[in-house]
């Protein structure tokens, strides 16, 4: 990106010859010939270093100066002044110039000052962009003003700014994803990689080599060394997804790591040494889980220092209209297609239902409907992804046991809660667990 120049002199031959000077040297050059016309320019684009004649036609450069830092703060502005104005010069330093010369001066005193205030005014650009940046990645991408969002984001804000490992839980589709990615881009890590990985999209044994990586000669087809993503987020934050489909052996190299920042690649003797900050989320309950004996307790309480349950879009009064009109704004451009216009009775229609998959499910519907829509978005255009539909082959005790597993879950394993929200006294929510979970201890 070139640095953006206005030169405001009213003279048309000094203004052109500063032009042509600075153009020669790379910059994209502007010019005005009077206070109106610059603030014009100022107020429609960016510009990064201001040349302004003290005198002007239509008032002081002097008196500009401060007008100009109320629109562009980081703009760096260079005053010309003549021989007996050298007060003018100290006085627009303290309004907030970066310097002064007087006309007549060497161009190459012109070029190098230009060149100093490009570099500062870039600095102070390129800076704002990179907290702009971290910011679309951060908390900003969260859509929603309901509590229950704001409460999960309050949380997750608190703990950005701490090392302490995270575990996100909630439904399938509720952006757990997007709750690792503004952690890591709100922490102190956050100019360290972030990289992440599903574990239940992975086999047991490739997830081994994938996160720890191999030597060498390890096993069949392994012809070089391989850096594993633990090693690789070295210093940043790695993101586990869906970790309760972790195998129970893998828990055990991935507790190690957590408890002593070490392990051993496949095909290796020494150890590798790390520092890695670590996310992890699922949709299970773990407490479950260490009871049936499929995942550690030990490991459970390691990742569940700080936990944070992220609510389902059902539970997330009003959120659905924005997240609406967010995805109708950026959805067109990601499909490649024109932006529709978007009728009232769309976002109504989309507010009354219930997205079992939650704004993954959301997401889908509106892409259907934005490639569908032929320039209008309208409620007949919304149909949601058929789910096949298995109950009619199965038993009354399947269909009871999958429901009351799935509300225990829900309240994460609080089987008071599980009765309340069933419906059932606590005791007849005992009696059918002993019936629907006969071996649990």
């Amino acid at each position: 990106m070139l640095p953006q120049l206005l030169i405001i002199e009213d003279n048309t031959l000094e203004r052109t010859l500063y032009g042509r000077i600075l153009s020669s040297e790379g910059y994209d050059v502007l010019e005005a010939d009077c206070i109106k016309s610059a603030k014009a320019i100022i107020m429609r684009q960016v510009i990064h270093v201001i040349v302004l004649d003290v005198k002007l036609p239509d008032g002081s450069g002097l008196s500009f100066i401060s007008e100009i830092k109320n629109i562009s703060p980081d703009t760096e502005i260079i005053l010309f002044t003549s021989t007996g104005s050298i007060p003018d010069g100290v006085n627009s330093i303290k309004l907030g110039a970066f310097d002064y010369m007087i006309k007549g001066d060497s161009p190459v005193r012109l070029i190098g000052m230009v060149n100093q205030a490009s570099m500062q005014a870039m600095d102070k650009f390129m800076e704002k962009l990179h907290q702009k940046n971290l910011e679309e990645k951060g908390f900003a991408s969260i859509i929603g003003d309901s509590p229950a969002i704001q409460h999960a984001k309050e949380l997750a804000k608190r703990v950005a700014k701490t090392n302490a490992n995270v575990l996100l839980l909630g439904e399938t589709g509720v952006g757990k994803d997007l709750f690792a990615e503004a952690i890591h881009h709100s922490s102190l890590r956050h100019q360290q990689p972030f990289l992440a990985i599903n574990c239940s999209a992975i086999g047991k044994e490739v997830l081994e080599s994938e996160l720890f990586g191999y030597k060498a000669g390890a096993f069949t087809g392994a012809l070089k060394d391989k850096k594993g993503l633990f090693e690789m987020a070295d210093h940043g934050t790695i993101f586990l997804d869906e970790i309760g489909e972790m195998g129970i052996e893998l828990q055990a190299k991935l507790l190690r790591v957590l408890q002593n920042g070490t392990f051993i690649k496949l095909g290796d003797t020494k150890t590798t040494k790390v520092d890695c900050r670590l996310i992890a989320a699922t949709n299970q309950n773990l407490e479950l889980a260490i009871q049936k004996g499929s995942f550690r307790e030990d490991l459970y309480y390691r990742i569940s220092s700080f936990m944070i349950d992220i609510p389902p879009l059902r539970e997330r009064d009003g959120d659905i209209q924005l997240l609406v009109k967010h995805l109708f704004n950026t959805l067109p451009n990601q499909l490649g297609i024109p932006k529709p216009s978007l009728k009232g009775n769309f976002v109504k229609a989309l507010s009354t239902l219930h997205f079992k998959g939650n704004i993954r499910e959301l997401i889908n519907v509106m892409e259907r409907a934005i490639i569908l829509s032929n320039g209008v978005l309208d409620e007949n255009l919304i149909i949601r992804p058929k789910v096949k539909k298995e109950n009619a082959s199965r038993s009354l005790h399947e269909i009871e046991k999958e429901h009351i597993l799935n509300v225990i879950a829900e309240c994460q394993g609080n089987k008071r809660k599980a009765a309340r929200k069933l419906g059932i006294a606590i005791a007849t929510l005992y009696r059918k667990l002993e019936v629907i979970t006969p071996d649990r201890e």
